[in-house]
């Protein structure tokens, strides 16, 4: 027996183990079967992974022991051959509300930084493309044009402002310049401009006026160079006849020189929810908001207010009730209803009204507040815990109304990627985004800059499809995902991370998945294999064990009759053992036959879902 080839086990005694000895070979794929409460857990994940935690801990400073959670020490009397021990268990991937299909996988990341490469920013207003260039490419883009074309260079000094702006023309004319161009019209500032107080206004300063071709390449550089200077990052270059002028607009930041709109520095925090640089300030990142949910308000609306309608009047003390059935009344006598038609059968107007306020009816001789501003002041204002609970009861998540739920900043939104968003493209499936990634349409120098990260994202996102999960979206929170589903993106995400010399224990990965999914799975964790991993699953899959190099099947029976090992070795030896219940199984010996007869369809042959928005 060579440590270095096996993983030795001595005298296992937890649970309901039965002081088991036990060789398991490294760099294998090992199954553990048995029939349910046999002691497979208690063996792979209380025994062999307890003990592989405890040591990689215990092999820590005093320091770091205590951010980690330390597992007890196995009943066992020894183990040798043992490496790093990762479990892959079905559970639950938590409640933090911000982890999703794409951060857990790491995808969303390679995500972040594709986009602050070879993403191109738009204006999140007019969404015209926005650049940001040196003097020297803005220089050569003019040179560009067509020789002999007449220019102008204008730097802009106001955009879109009312006033007169004298001051302004002193300053351009102190400056050594004598031309404006003031809403399309070149003025020369040695005659007197007037403009209107209250009148929107546009006015560039004419730096320079020349000729295109290659010998005035040294006076176009210092007349863009000044331009830039006088207008804060921004020129225009005016060419074409007059009448058909035409405006290329150039920025040394990303600017929309339309709209006057800055977009910060394209990175790959632009593109985080968990970074105040990308996340949309609304709500925090989050993409939903805790609102006040006029159906949870009024829940029957067949009813009519004097009814109770309104459910959240109901509650209180006695002076809150009457105080609001007075000032309902009062309302009500203003706007010329009557508190006994049911609430759905009011006009919209009215409706609106009572859930939202208004400013045109005074009650008391102040505006009617509306039940849910009521509400929402209550909460804002209130330091009793109790209201703001009772209080919540009447809210619900919805999608935020800033940034739809894409949980993102809108100058994030604005950069694109072949005419997709990150956000749009998150809320494709795994295979759709796969298949957007290998089709994308680069040039030659996106191809050299995004190469590898395009590759790793597409390996990732192949890893997903590997293990069945090619129907989730990226943006699909982890929290939603079944058992099954969120042990196998904890897979795909360690077949991403290519380690090596590692022991994965997995429980039971093949739940809920069909037979197709499960060739993929299996080649999954072949390939984690083939790395140089130790793979242990426990599992009752007959196509999982027939595919597993060494096979480990406990019983005989479950519970106090079980711990012993029945079988351990090669998954071919274990078909010819006459004392293996599983054995026996596989040899189609015994079998579960499906039942003659079923129970009997009560009145309706189909079982209806209806509303299902989940």
């Amino acid at each position: 027996m060579n440590p270095h080839d096996s993983i030795i086990i001595k005298g296992a005694k937890e649970h309901n183990l039965k002081n088991i000895d036990l060789e398991l070979p490294r760099n294998k794929f090992i199954v553990v079967t048995g029939l349910s409460g046999s002691g497979k857990s208690s063996l792979a994940f209380d025994t062999i992974y307890a003990e592989g935690q405890r040591r990689y801990v215990e092999s820590l400073s005093s320091y770091a022991r205590q951010f980690l959670e330390q597992l007890q020490k196995p009943d066992v009397e020894y183990i040798e051959g043992l490496s790093p021990a990762i479990a892959i268990e079905q559970r639950n991937a938590g409640g933090n509300p911000r982890s999703t299909v794409g951060t857990q996988t790491e995808i969303y990341d390679y995500l972040r930084l594709v986009f602050a490469r070879i993403g191109k920013p738009h204006c999140y207003k007019c969404g015209k493309p926005v650049e940001r260039q040196s003097a020297q490419e803005i220089v050569e883009r003019i040179l560009a044009l067509p020789r002999d074309s007449q220019i102008q260079i204008l730097a802009p000094l106001i955009k879109g402002r009312k006033g007169e702006y004298r001051d302004i023309f002193k300053q351009v004319q102190k400056a050594g310049f004598m031309r404006c161009r003031i809403d399309g019209i070149i003025y020369d500032l040695s005659q007197k401009v007037e403009l209107k107080k209250y009148s929107i206004h546009n006015i560039e300063v004419v730096v320079d006026r020349l000729t295109v071709k290659p010998e005035v390449k040294s006076r176009l550089t210092d007349s863009v160079e000044t331009a830039l200077k006088i207008g804060k990052g921004n020129l225009i270059a005016v060419t074409g006849p007059p009448g058909r002028q035409k405006d290329i607009a150039f920025s040394e930041q990303f600017a929309c020189t339309q709209c006057g709109i800055d977009i910060p520095e394209v990175e790959p925090r632009l593109f985080s929810f968990n970074s105040p640089f990308g996340a949309c300030p609304a709500c925090n990142g989050l993409g939903i908001k805790l609102e006040f949910d006029p159906d949870l308000v009024i829940p029957d609306r067949s009813k009519s207010i004097e009814e109770g309608a309104i459910e959240v009047w109901k509650r209180g003390g006695r002076g809150y009730i009457m105080y609001y059935r007075w000032l309902i009344r009062e309302f009500a006598r203003e706007m010329g209803f009557d508190l006994q038609t049911p609430f759905g059968k009011l006009s919209r107007e009215i409706q609106k009204a009572v859930l939202y306020g208004t400013d045109e009816v005074l009650v008391n001789d102040k505006p009617f507040e509306g039940v849910l501003p009521h509400l929402e002041r209550l909460f804002r204002e209130s330091d009793s815990e109790y209201l703001k609970e009772e209080i919540s009861r009447f809210m619900s998540s919805q999608p935020c109304p800033e940034c739809g739920g894409t949980r993102l900043k809108k100058e994030s939104l604005a950069v694109t990627i072949n005419g997709r968003n990150i956000a749009q493209i998150t809320r494709l499936s795994i295979k759709e985004s796969r298949e957007f990634f290998e089709k994308l349409d680069l040039s030659e120098r996106e191809k050299l800059i995004a190469h590898q990260v395009l590759k790793e994202i597409i390996e990732r996102l192949k890893f997903c499809i590997d293990v069945g999960l090619d129907y989730l979206t990226l943006d699909r929170k982890s929290s939603t995902l079944s058992g099954g589903e969120a042990q196998r993106v904890r897979l795909a995400t360690q077949v991403g991370s290519g380690l090596v010399g590692v022991l994965y224990i997995l429980d039971e990965p093949s739940i809920g998945l069909h037979q197709r999914d499960t060739a993929k799975l299996i080649a999954t964790v072949t390939a984690l294999r083939d790395l140089g991993n130790t793979l242990i699953l426990v599992e009752h899959d007959e196509q999982i064990m027939m595919a597993a190099d060494y096979v480990v099947d406990l019983g005989p029976g479950a519970g106090r009759h079980g711990g012993e090992v029945v079988f351990s070795g090669k998954r071919e030896d274990l078909l010819k053992r006459s004392d293996s219940l599983t054995a026996q199984y596989l040899r189609r010996e015994i079998r579960i036959e499906t039942p003659s007869l079923r129970r009997p369809h009560v009145q309706r042959t189909f079982l209806e879902l209806k509303g299902a928005a989940e």
